[in-house]
């Protein structure tokens, strides 16, 4: 199969290309698409806790916690103790850090906006169809279903 017929590499290309522009975009605020990304997903008012936070974006704790980290250093974010749960901590937004999330918000906001103008609402559905479809087959295990493992080959 080419290349430019493979889906995975399709979706692969097209997330690299995605991540390079909002990487260039984050860049201009001295920041990063991971941490654009952290910050949408911190609760604005009241807070995340912080073991919400990687299964919520589908990141690994190593790297969830440099991020918050380096988020921390920088002065957008600040940890506090969960009152519910004396073991936790609540990931709060600073007042800078609320002002990065809306610049995040709006980037994502322009870069759809770009897309739904240069598509039909038919193409879009269909996208969301396709997109649902991989990621229920691969949920499902569906993908290599009938394939055994043969351990001592491996």
């Amino acid at each position: 199969m080419k290349k430019n017929k493979s889906i995975d590499h399709q979706l692969r290309a097209t997330w690299q290309a995605v991540a390079k522009l909002y990487n260039e975009r984050a860049a201009k605020y001295d920041s990063t698409m991971a941490t654009a990304f952290v910050l949408l997903n911190i609760d604005y008012d009241h807070g995340t806790p912080s073991t919400s936070l990687g299964p919520l974006m589908g990141m690994e704790p190593t790297s969830l916690s440099r991020i918050l980290k380096t988020m921390e250093s920088k002065g957008a974010i600040i940890r506090e103790k969960n009152p519910n749960d004396g073991r936790g901590v609540i990931i709060k937004l600073t007042d800078y850090g609320k002002k990065m999330r809306e610049l995040s918000k709006e980037s994502v906001i322009t870069f759809n906006n770009a897309i739904v103008k240069n598509i039909t609402k038919e193409e879009l559905n269909a996208f969301f169809k396709v997109i649902f479809t991989i990621n229920k087959l691969i949920s499902d295990k569906k993908i290599y279903q009938d394939e055994t493992i043969d351990k001592k080959a491996v």
